[in-house]
């Protein structure tokens, strides 16, 4: 399918029982919500999930959310909006040849342009008034989209205001089998503000603010740069939601996943630059490590980069070797971050040398 090309998997008779309001989409303006409002109606969710070559995953993410248990006076029902970034391993071909399996499923697919763009053809495609952001390696419990809007609601009751968004509980696991079976744990626990790996929020907010900025085309930063702009701009209050629960899985960490890791790491030192530019403060400078301490600290426990993926490897392979596969990549986090820094440094002083050279030209 080219850029924005529709495969409807999913709306049926249900399409043709929405409110005309829903159907032709909500209106952009914020209109303020009261206390009776919140409950007194059913709420239409759509669960966006950008995804790039992760099908094995993917259809673990879509089995858990078909089986999805929600209270009839909660959920009027829910859509499951899937935005293929040009993926090359048949994620659609393999959707429009289950599409019974997933009913709720509608997909639609773009060049691969990153996730800040897919979320946003995703936003612009979805009918629901709130909207379920999740990453198509998230495996999620039962009652995961009935938890997110019971949270919504109670919270918004006791604030009697509607200005916030729920933050669930993402659990990391290698355990592709049975993903769910994985206890949290303490490094499971997540600062973040507004991460797109398990948050609900309303439409509303996100027309608001103008959705994700499409320049986040590498890896990193830009669900929280819309975080930033959602607090600064409309104040939004952050919720935290542990009973929707997200299982995110990724694979044992192996030597073979090192050059791709790095890549990430200059990639996001680059998004995080561009980050800085639209909110140059303090604390973005600490999110992105673009401080004198951060260049220090992994200057030296990185030895100047001297311990890097070659002069490490044979250390962090006797690690996996025994099964400790855990170790071996918080190990590998040493000249990870080193090469995070070094690429936030490059990033910045040859955006600010073009400025330079073009303020001059003028």
């Amino acid at each position: 399918m080219g850029e924005g090309a529709i495969g409807v998997f999913y709306l049926g008779a249900f399409a043709k029982d929405l409110p005309r309001t829903i159907a032709k989409g909500l209106p952009r303006t914020i209109a303020p919500v009261s206390r009776s409002q919140i409950r007194d109606e059913t709420v239409l969710v759509s669960v966006i999930i950008p995804t790039f070559d992760r099908r094995p995953i993917l259809a673990k993410c879509l089995a858990a959310l078909e089986a999805q248990t929600v209270s009839e006076s909660g959920v009027a029902d829910y859509e499951v909006i899937v935005v293929d970034d040009g993926s090359t391993d048949e994620t659609i071909a393999y959707l429009e040849a289950n599409r019974d399996r997933y009913p709720h499923v509608r997909c639609f697919s773009q060049s691969h342009r990153g996730p800040a763009a897919a979320r946003n053809l995703g936003l612009e495609k979805a009918t629901g008034e709130t909207i379920v952001f999740i990453d198509s390696d998230l495996v999620v419990t039962e009652h995961f989209l009935q938890a997110h809007l019971d949270a919504l609601h109670a919270a918004s009751v006791r604030s009697g205001s509607d200005r916030l968004f729920t933050y669930g509980r993402v659990i990391n696991t290698n355990n592709f089998d049975n993903p769910t079976a994985e206890p949290y744990k303490i490094t499971d626990f997540s600062a973040a503000y507004f991460a797109t790996g398990n948050v609900a929020i309303a439409r509303k907010w996100l027309d608001a603010v103008g959705g994700f900025d499409p320049r986040f085309q590498q890896y990193g930063w830009e669900d929280l740069e819309l975080g930033v702009r959602l607090k600064k701009q409309l104040g939004l209050k952050l919720v935290k939601c542990p009973q929707a629960v997200g299982y995110h899985w990724h694979p044992p960490f192996c030597l073979d996943d090192l050059p791709r890791a790095i890549d990430r790491e200059i990639e996001r030192g680059r998004m995080g630059v561009l980050f800085y530019q639209k909110h140059p403060t303090w604390d973005v400078k600490m999110m992105i490590q673009m401080t004198w301490l951060h260049r220090v600290l992994w200057g030296v426990l990185s030895l100047g980069g001297r311990l890097n993926e070659r002069s490490m490897a044979g250390l962090l392979q006797w690690a996996i070797d025994r099964g400790h596969a855990q170790i071996a990549l918080e190990l590998s986090r040493i000249f990870l971050n080193w090469y995070n820094v070094q690429a936030v440094y490059a990033a910045y002083h040859a955006t600010f040398a073009r400025q330079r050279a073009t303020n001059k030209r003028k």
